[in-house]
C-alpha cells in the first residue's frame, strides 16, 4: 500500500547530490581553508570515470573548480560534480547553474518555490531512473512540503492522486514536457499562473534541463548509492 510503503528512505538520512546538501546551508564565510579543500577532495570516489582524490595532485584548473564549489552554498562535492572533476571548466559552469536551480527560493536564485522545484527534479530523476539524484532529493521534497504519497507515486511510476492545485499543475507540466518533448498552451499558461509569469516557467524548465545533465553524468559514471542504501527503481 503506497501510504504505508512511502519507501522508508523518505525518512532516512539525507544525502547530498553533487555536494548539494539537501538541508539548506548558509553561504560559507570566507574562502575554504586548505584543510577543508584537502578533506573534501579526499572523499571523492569515481566509478567508471576516474575521479582524483588527492588535492595536492590536482592541476590548477581542478583546484580552482574545487574552490569555486566550496566558496558557494555547498559544503561538499559528490555525484555529478565529482564526475566533472575531469573536465573542470565544464564542471564550474555547470555547478554554478545547478546551484541557481537547486537553491530555489533564496535571494539571487531560482524563483520557483522549493516544493515545486523538488517536484520537477523528482520527475526528471524518475524519467532517467537516476538513483543517485532521487536519493539526494526525495527527502528534501517532503521537507519542503510535497506530500510523501505524491513522492511515492512518482517513484513507482503512477500519476499521484489528490494533488493540491499547484502540485498538479507543475506535475502535469513537467511530466508532459519530459515524456512528449512538447508542451500544450494550456500547460504553459497554467504553469505561468502558478509560478507568477514567464520567469517562473523559464526557471522551472532550467531546473529540469540542469537535472537532466546531473542524471546523465551519474548514469555515465554509474555512481553508486551510499553503502547500505537499496535501489529505488528496481
Amino acid at each position: 500500500m503506497i501510504g504505508v510503503r512511502v519507501h522508508i528512505a523518505i525518512v532516512c538520512s539525507i544525502v547530498t547530490l553533487g555536494g548539494l546538501a539537501v538541508l539548506a546551508q548558509a553561504q560559507r564565510e570566507g574562502p575554504p581553508t586548505a584543510e577543508q579543500l584537502r578533506e573534501t577532495v579526499s572523499r571523492l570516489r569515481g566509478n567508471r570515470i576516474t575521479t582524483p582524490n588527492d588535492y595536492d595532485k590536482l592541476n590548477a584548473e581542478q583546484k580552482k573548480y574545487v574552490e569555486s564549489i566550496l566558496t558557494g552554498p555547498r559544503s561538499d562535492i559528490s555525484g555529478p560534480l565529482g564526475v566533472m572533476m575531469v573536465s573542470p571548466a565544464l564542471g564550474d559552469l555547470a555547478q554554478k547553474a545547478i546551484a541557481y536551480s537547486r537553491f530555489a527560493g533564496r535571494e539571487g536564485f531560482s524563483t520557483v518555490p522549493p516544493k515545486l522545484n523538488e517536484l520537477a527534479i523528482l520527475v526528471v530523476a524518475k524519467h532517467w531512473s537516476a538513483e543517485y539524484v532521487w536519493n539526494a532529493h526525495h527527502n528534501a521534497a517532503v521537507r519542503f512540503g510535497l506530500p510523501a504519497d505524491v513522492v511515492e507515486a512518482i517513484r513507482v511510476g503512477k500519476r499521484p492522486t489528490g494533488m493540491e492545485k499547484d502540485v498538479e499543475v507543475i506535475y502535469d507540466f513537467a511530466n508532459e514536457f519530459i515524456t512528449k518533448r512538447a508542451l500544450s498552451d494550456a500547460a504553459v499558461n497554467a504553469a505561468k499562473q502558478v509560478l507568477g509569469g514567464d520567469r517562473g516557467v523559464v526557471d522551472l524548465v532550467g531546473t529540469m534541463g540542469l537535472y537532466q545533465i546531473s542524471s546523465m553524468m551519474v548514469a555515465l559514471d554509474q555512481t553508486p548509492l551510499p553503502q547500505g542504501r537499496k535501489p529505488f527503481f528496481q
